[in-house]
This record gives structure tokens, C-alpha cells and sequence, in this order.
């Protein structure tokens, strides 16, 4: 048994559900697109899980952060992929909203969900994917959006780290587990091991729920991948004013049970008895469907500016694809949801408009929101470092430069016009002669860049075909178009369902 689709969306993530939403916005036509998740639920808002998802009042909670409302998008319920497809030419005939309806109901129209799915091969050249039930699902164009898995710490030799209160955080199961072992905790203590994204989000989750928070990593500070020490030295004090405590450049190596039954984590300066411990210790991409099919390169699955892999019927996006960053003159591959919104719609047009869509042209952008703190960071941290701002304050930053050229922008606690000045001149890469001078003009530095820059209007596009349609009268035709449509949309109905049946 097995089912066809001219594009598959495979996997369930963020980019998910911005690629359906570019899907309909240029016109996929009914019954043509299908989504794939491992998840049992429609693709969400993956950040919100450490972020609202773990607060102890007012939690979010599906369906509030379903995508694409991080982008201030439409909500993609699991509603609207049932009925939610461009059709507007449909629309005109009134008495055709029965017949609609009836499709509809019969996943006739709309986006098929398969969820809850393991798919456990792909046949590349045959252009099929085989799922754990035994299905074969057969694709024209697939996008793999597989995103990425978190990293165990067994994968590390550490003992132990199978006990029931070690928690990792990815999806939506792992969220609720912290969520339930939280609430066991509260009042009691917290290892977090790892400094990163997950570390920082969910050491501030965890106090604000209080529970006593010991954050544990190998590196000399916080964020090591992007901070400075300057930076991470700020984030580091401010967590140590709401309790948090640090063990630094130290690798556990076994977890153990003392004689009150508490996680006893071992390995380091201090043995550290803990009610639960959150582990954020990176990722690793999903490619083991397509090892040895696709070329892998940066640990993703390589592709062109146009998000298509080496074989011409498959793209890849978010997490998974390593693309060429055009800003940079290199392939990279990027771990971040602004990324994955992006990729995932450049993808779309690609495939579904390939003569208006040139090469993917991204600014790498990473953010954070931690207590009353807000963070964003733009381009690439490469190069001399220039801080600036107070930072015994609320606002301060830096700017990287790389050959003569800025690079990078970091600030915490801008407004929007900063954050969006920061953004563009990071762009622009304009050229740095005096350091101290950029230090010295700090973020005016780029607000001016960004006022400056001379902004070309967009080219006027009239959509001509349109406008002849307004301005014709519809009525003298409106019965013949709808006995046409009618019939057209019944034959489709009894075709796609004696398809199915065969498949």
C-alpha cells in the first residue's frame, strides 16, 4: 500500500509549517502537498518550549504557538491544513461551496497530515520513503526538514545519565516532562549541564519556578560560542543575582543515587545532589536517511543557493542544510529558528517559482530572551572585538571586525529601530579604519549607517491579469463557469478517489 504527493515536507518542525504556509501563498493545488512528523502534533513554535511553555502561570500551551505566529503569520491548526489551500478562482460561484465542503471532508483539498510517523528509509533515486508502519509514500519534490536531535550525554560515557529526573529538551514530549518533574522539584535543587541556548533558557525557567539552579560546562563562560568573555561576564553576574550558581570548565563523568534517593552528580569539584537536572549539551543533525544518497558536508546536508541538494528533486532546510552564505563567501550550516523560516520559504519559491527566485541571501540572526533580558546578535562573531555601551547598565553590545570590514553586531536591551540599525549595517559590511573611533561612537555608529544607506524602492509590479478580470463584469458567464468548475471538480473528486484506493 502507498500513497503519492507531487511535494512531501519531511519532517514536522518550524520550517514545516512556514513551507506549507509558502505553499499556499503560491498556489499549491489541492491534495498535492503532504507533511511527514515524527511528532503527533502539527509543527509549532519550537522556541516557546523554553521559553513559555515552562513559566509557572499563564504557560503557553498548544494551540496558542502553532506556526507561523512567531512570524506573525496565520496559526496553522490542524484545522487549517484540513482545509486551508489556494482556490480563490473557486470562490466566484457561490453554489460551489457545498461541493467544496464535501472535498474538503474527504481530504480531497488541503494539506495532508501524516503524523505521529517514523519514516525509517528513503529511496532517493526511486523518489519513495518507507515508513516504520510499512507505507511507501512516493514524492516529484521533497523537502527535508528534519531538523535536528539532541545530543545524550551516554553518547559522552557517562554512567547513569538513563535516571528517571534527567531531562533533555527538543520537542514537545521532552517539555512536558520537564514541565511534570518541575513541578515535584519546586523548592528543591537543579543541575543544568551545558552553557548554550538551552542551558541559559532553561536555568531561567527553573528560577522563576523556584527550584535552586547549579548550571555546570565544560567551557571558561557562558555562551562560548558566541559571547566574549566581556559579555558572558555581564549574563554570568546576572544570574548569580537571581541565585544561580556557576561550576565552570569542569566534565561530569557519572550520576549516582545518594541515601535520600536524590541524583548525586559526580565528577566535579564538589559532588552535587540535585532533584532533576536539564541536560543542553548541542545537537546533531538529522541526515541518516540520506547518508551515502546526498552529499553531507558542515554535518547537513549540503546544497545550492537555491536550497536544492545534489540530487535535483530534493531540497533541505533549517537545521539540516549546509548553504552557501552569500554574505560570507562560505557554506555553513545554521542552528537557529530565523533560519529555518526563512530557508524553508526561499525553498518554496525556489520550487514552485524558479524563474523569479535567485540565490538564498541570508544574515545570520540569533536572539534571546532570558528574565527582563533581551539579546540579538547579527553576522558572525570573526575577527577584533570593539564593546561598547554601559555595562553596568541596561544597554550595551559589540561589533566585530574582519578585514577592515564590520562583521558582526551584538546588543542587549535595544529597541526596535537598534535592533533593526544593527541589523542593516551588519549587511552592508561597511568598511572600519578606526577602531577606537567605533568604539567610541558605539551604537550611533550604526544607527548612522542605517539612516544613510540608500534605500531603492521596489520595482512597481502590476499583476495586469488581474486587473483585466476586475474590470470585466462576471455575471453573463457566471452559469456557464460554474456547470464547467462543477463537472471539473466532480471528476477530480471520483479520480482522486479511485487513485487513492489503488495506491
Amino acid at each position: 500500500m502507498g500513497r503519492a504527493f507531487v511535494y512531501v515536507i519531511l519532517g514536522g518542525g518550524v520550517a514545516a509549517g512556514y513551507a506549507a504556509l509558502e505553499f499556499t501563498k503560491r498556489g499549491v493545488a489541492p491534495g498535492e502537498l503532504c507533511i511527514i512528523s515524527q511528532e503527533p502534533v502539527a509543527p509549532y513554535e519550537r522556541p516557546a518550549l523554553s521559553k513559555g511553555y515552562l513559566l509557572p502561570e499563564s504557560a503557553a500551551r498548544l494551540p496558542s504557538f502553532h506556526t507561523c505566529v512567531g512570524a506573525n503569520e496565520e496559526r496553522l491548526t490542524p484545522k487549517w491544513y484540513k482545509e486551508h489551500v489556494k482556490s480563490s478562482y473557486l470562490s466566484i460561484i457561490p453554489f460551489l461551496n457545498l461541493i467544496i465542503h464535501f472535498l474538503k471532508w474527504h481530504n480531497f483539498l488541503g494539506i495532508e497530515l501524516v503524523l505521529g510517523t517514523r519514516v525509517k528509509s528513503a529511496d532517493v533515486r526511486r523518489q519513495t520513503l518507507l515508513t516504520a508502519a510499512g507505507e511507501t509514500i512516493s514524492y516529484k519534490i521533497l523537502i527535508v526538514a528534519t531538523g535536528a536531535r539532541a545530543l545524550k550525554l551516554e553518547e559522552f560515557g557517562v554512567s547513569g545519565s538513563d535516571a528517571e529526573n534527567v531531562c533533555y529538551l527538543r520537542d514537545l514530549a521532552d517539555a512536558n516532562r520537564i514541565a511534570d518533574v518541575m513541578q515535584s522539584s519546586v523548592g528543591g535543587n537543579a543541575v543544568v549541564i551545558g552553557g548554550g541556548y538551552i542551558g541559559m533558557e532553561c536555568a531561567a525557567s527553573l528560577v522563576i519556578n523556584k527550584i535552586n539552579v547549579t548550571m555546570v560546562f565544560p567551557e571558561a563562560h557562558c555562551m562560548a560560542r558566541l559571547f566574549t568573555p566581556k559579555i558572558a561576564s555581564y549574563y554570568e553576574d546576572y544570574y548569580t543575582s537571581k541565585g544561580v550558581k556557576f561550576i565552570k570548565g569542569t566534565v561530569l563523568s557519572s550520576f549516582d543515587i545518594d541515601s535520600s534517593g536524590k541524583l548525586l552528580i559526580l565528577g566535579m569539584e564538589v559532588d552535587c545532589p540535585a532533584d532533576m537536572v536539564v541536560v543542553g549539551i548541542g545537537i546533531r543533525p538529522n541526515t541518516s536517511l540520506f547518508e551515502g544518497q546526498l552529499t553531507l558536508e558542515k554535518g547537513g546536508i549540503k546544497v545550492n543557493g537555491r536550497l536544492q541538494s545534489s540530487n535535483s528533486s530534493i531540497y533541505a532546510v533549517g537545521d539540516v542544510a549546509a548553504f552557501p552564505l552569500k554574505i560570507f563567501g562560505e557554506i555553513r550550516r545554521l542552528e537557529h529558528v530565523d533560519s529555518a523560516r526563512k530557508s524553508a520559504r526561499h525553498a518554496v519559491s525556489a520550487i514552485m517559482e524558479p524563474d523569479k527566485t535567485g540565490e538564498f541571501n541570508y544574515l545570520p540572526f540569533f536572539y534571546s530572551r532570558i528574565f527582563a533580558l533581551s539579546w540579538q546578535f547579527y553576522g558572525d562573531n570573526a575577527g577584533e572585538v570593539v564593546h561598547y555601551g554601559d555595562f553596568s547598565g541596561n544597554t550595551f553590545g559589540a561589533y566585530w571586525v574582519s578585514k577592515g570590514h564590520l562583521v558582526g553586531s551584538f546588543l542587549e536591551g535595544g529597541t526596535k529601530e537598534e535592533y533593526e540599525a544593527i541589523a542593516k549595517a551588519t549587511s552592508l559590511k561597511p568598511a572600519i579604519e578606526d577602531l577606537a573611533e567605533l568604539e567610541r561612537q558605539g551604537l550611533g555608529f550604526a544607527l548612522a549607517v542605517s539612516r544613510e544607506a540608500v534605500q531603492s524602492p521596489p520595482p512597481a509590479v502590476v499583476n495586469q491579469s488581474s486587473g483585466l478580470v476586475l474590470e470585466r463584469a462576471l455575471y453573463p458567464w457566471h452559469a456557464t463557469a460554474g456547470v464547467i468548475l462543477a463537472a471539473s471538480v466532480a471528476a477530480f473528486a471520483y479520480w482522486y478517489g479511485r487513485r487513492r484506493r489503488r495506491w
